[in-house]
């Protein structure tokens, strides 16, 4: 998987931290760690997996211990699906105290700044998504929301499609830096779309965009995504190519194509794969390499996802 990993930190308090006040203090905005170095100092493990971008915005899979901790103010909005055992669990934040269950199809939402203590009996496996406030205020401008509201905190809160989105995220990852980025960005605006719709104080609605890309825009599109540089598969070129933002780029590249970017490029290298495989005689490691795979294993089990059989086996039955 792409992306690094926060740097580890002891614990250095002793007994039971105190409970947290309700409200983040906003003159300490720039002393806020990026959510996945305060994650791996309460959470006290490494990740399972995770990819971030430069900014910190990403996605990281944790299996940890029992929690028993305050989680400090972050400078990421951090939004959680459950994928573990069901289990009760208490979260207080200042004299608020929610207590909820959590189980698969339940989503935690702890805002940007806020703070809170957890305490979560049991141990847990859940997907995290890393949420600047930057992304989620871009998002609302280019689908038309002048000022969107304050995203709201959730415990345990029932969003099946919100979960199944978030919990999709980890195992669409396939070690391939052009797939695994374009993917995470659509996902991300995917996520942030879904938020202001669902998890904001004045719940926002959004036109259907209708129309497609223009042929011209389009074959520009495809020529991007057929391109070896993964500069220049980005979501971010690939929409200010086209002269539209990521929001618009991908609902209209998806009306003209029936895919969106991802799945397309995604198709593409299947395809590419294919034929290295049929018609040449290159070792499944150089073709790996070849199509921007980080390892041959990476390589094999994204094949294996599309094909039902790995890249030798389907070689030989194809021969």
């Amino acid at each position: 998987m792409t992306g690094s990993t926060a740097l580890m930190r002891s614990p250095s308090h002793k007994g039971l931290p105190p409970i947290p006040r309700a409200q983040p203090d906003d003159s300490a905005t720039s002393e806020r760690r990026a959510a996945d170095a305060e994650m791996a100092r309460v959470l006290r493990t490494e990740p399972a997996r995770m990819a971030l971008d430069a900014s910190g915005a990403g996605i990281a899979h944790w299996k940890h211990e029992p929690l028993h901790d305050v989680v400090e103010p972050m400078s990421h909005h951090v939004i959680m699906a459950y994928n573990g055992m069901m289990q009760r669990m208490e979260r207080r934040s200042g004299r608020s105290v929610a207590i909820g269950t959590f189980r698969p199809g339940v989503v935690i939402i702890i805002p940007e700044g806020s703070s809170s203590r957890w305490d979560i009996p049991k141990p847990v496996d859940v997907v995290q998504l890393y949420l600047p406030d930057a992304t989620l205020k871009r998002v609302a401008g280019e689908a038309g929301i002048a000022k969107p509201a304050e995203l709201l905190e959730r415990t345990a809160h029932p969003d099946p499609i919100t979960s199944r989105l978030i919990l999709s995220a980890a195992d669409s990852l396939e070690g391939n830096g052009a797939l695994d980025t374009l993917f995470r960005h659509q996902l991300t605006d995917l996520l942030a779309t879904r938020l202001l719709v669902a998890h904001t104080g004045s719940p926002s609605t959004f036109q259907p965009t209708m129309g497609g890309l223009s042929p011209k825009v389009l074959l520009r599109a495809i020529e991007r995504l057929r391109s070896d540089s993964d500069a220049d598969v980005s979501l971010n070129a690939l929409a200010s190519d086209a002269g539209l933002s990521r929001f618009h780029f991908c609902r209209a590249f998806k009306e003209s194509t029936g895919l969106s970017p991802h799945a397309w490029l995604r198709q593409h290298r299947l395809e590419q794969a294919m034929n290295m495989l049929r018609d040449s005689d290159a070792p499944v490691v150089s073709i790996a390499a070849a199509l921007g795979y980080s390892s041959q294993t990476a390589f094999a089990a994204a094949f294996r996802k599309l094909t039902g059989e790995t890249p030798s086996d389907w070689r030989r039955r194809v021969r």
